[in-house]
């Protein structure tokens, strides 16, 4: 008998004898399913209701006009008798007391024993009062010590003492695929729970958040709540959804804690948050702009535009410059270049790494602390075009020569203006007004050197050229035209 034919029996054996058949295993990921009841026990009851209001005075008594006008749209006809006419109504409405009205619903977590409370910056803005409702019926008004809108984080305090708090996670530990649970109070539905998995995290959705992407459901009312793992920890500030509805369509952001809590440090202390800035704006560098220019891999931030008299241009960085290290640590995305930065304690003197024609460069900088959301432009005028070439180059441009009045205007050295484009150029969004700084990380000084360079290149493959427009610097991708029989001769 075959190995097969002995293996076989022994595998039926059982059932031709009339032995009742051995039960399957249930595989691993089904017999450890969660369960959070436990969890939710224990972490339940540091977990708040946030219910906020404004103040209103009471409307003043509305004139005939605007009842008859109400009366009109809403029930089809005209206003009552016994209305009393305008001569005999006061002509002069007392003061009205004020009246408190709720605003919204939100949610919250205590984070320790005398009653300091996260929530989110958007749940409690616009409020003139805001009460904070423990789940044994507790209420209390609560001071919002301070706000940041950047991180959407806020930190309340209530007078209270042993009162039940959470205990704060490490986000950076969360990995995708991990159980989390969510508690809150979704359409003031109070300790509501729900369930999921960690879905992705740093995912870029604003300057300072690199936020945790789940499948929690999450819906309005739940914002302010706590993101949990599976030993009750809190991983998260569950902040926004993404959804077409209004409702909950499978995906929602939560801020990591680790980035609440150290916002949160500084909201306790001074009400606000000092963060650094260098004074520029930034592009994300593509990966055939990277090839091109000889960057190993797309990586770094490019710099667009540098803020006139600020710290990078104190530095000595340039538009176009490609940022790849800021203090020792590696910049992948342009997203976290920003983020560091405005980590960096003002007054701080560090190194800048930047990509530039081709070589790394070392830049000293001081970061100075942020005062406005987006650095304040240089403001230097497009100058008029001179008389534009004959024809348009392999990359589709006519260009021209900057006088040395028009390079002393736009604080440049080199360069040339674009008059008109096509092809190529045209098809990049370039138009005239442009400067063309570089091309392939060799700096443009004239236009018959351009066109030089241009002429040099291998059609074959793309180009990269430094444009400027306005006071905003990038690298565009270009590919030449194919050359022209006559050409290839």
């Amino acid at each position: 008998m075959s190995a097969l034919m002995l293996s076989a029996g022994v595998l039926f054996a059982p059932a031709l004898l009339g032995a009742a058949p051995a039960a399957i295993a249930a595989p691993a990921a089904v017999a450890g399913l969660p369960d959070f009841a436990d969890i939710v026990d224990r972490v339940g009851p540091a977990v708040v209701n946030i219910r906020t209001t404004e103040r209103l005075k009471m409307r003043e008594q509305p004139d005939e006009d605007e009842m008859q006008e109400f009366f009109r749209r809403f029930f089809g006809g005209q206003m009552p008798r016994g209305q009393a006419p305008r001569s005999q109504r006061r002509q002069a409405p007392q003061q009205q007391p004020e009246r408190e009205v709720q605003r919204g619903v939100g949610s919250g977590f205590i984070i320790s024993a005398d009653g300091y409370v996260l929530t989110n910056a958007h749940v409690v803005a616009g409020a003139d009062e805001v009460y904070v409702t423990l789940t044994d019926k507790r209420e209390f008004k609560a001071k919002v010590l301070g706000s940041d809108v950047s991180t959407d984080v806020a930190v309340l305090k209530i007078d209270g003492a042993r009162l039940p708090y959470l205990t704060i996670g490490d986000s950076n530990k969360i990995r995708p695929g991990e159980w989390v649970l969510a508690i809150g109070s979704p359409f003031n539905l109070e300790n509501t729970v729900t369930a999921g998995i960690i879905s992705a995290k740093s995912r870029d959705t604003g300057e300072y958040l690199p936020l945790i992407q789940s499948d929690v459901a999450v819906n309005p009312g739940n914002s302010g709540g706590p993101l949990l793992n599976m030993r009750g920890e809190v991983i998260g500030i569950n902040s926004q959804i993404a959804t077409l509805s209004g409702g909950y369509n499978g995906i929602s952001f939560a801020v990591p804690i680790d980035e609440a809590m150290r916002v949160a440090d500084q909201l306790k202390k001074s009400g606000k948050v000092s963060r650094g800035r260098i004074g520029i704006s930034l592009n994300e560098v593509s990966r055939e702009v990277a090839e091109t220019l000889g960057l190993k891999g797309a990586r770094g931030a490019e710099v667009a535009m540098v803020e006139d008299d600020g710290p990078a241009a104190k530095a000595g960085l340039k538009a176009g410059d490609i940022i790849v290290k800021f203090g020792g640590t590696e910049i992948v995305k342009s997203n976290d270049l920003p983020r560091i930065v405005g980590n960096t304690t003002p007054g701080t003197k560090t190194t800048v790494t930047v990509f530039r024609s081709g070589a790394m460069v070392d830049l000293p900088i001081t970061v100075v602390e942020r005062e406005g959301d987006q650095p304040t432009r240089g403001g230097k005028p497009t100058p008029k075009k001179p008389k534009p070439e004959a024809t348009a180059n392999a990359l589709g441009f006519k260009v021209s020569d900057l006088t040395a009045a028009q390079k002393k205007d736009l604080g440049i050295a080199g360069g040339v203006m674009v008059d008109a484009t096509e092809g190529s150029a045209a098809g990049a969004g370039l138009r005239e007004g442009d400067i063309v700084l570089a091309i392939n990380n060799t700096a443009i000084v004239s236009a018959s050197q351009f066109n030089s360079l241009v002429a040099k290149l291998d059609r074959s493959r793309p180009a990269v050229v430094l444009v400027r427009r306005d006071d905003v610097t990038t690298h565009i991708l270009l590919r030449p035209a194919p050359a022209k029989e006559k050409d290839a001769k």
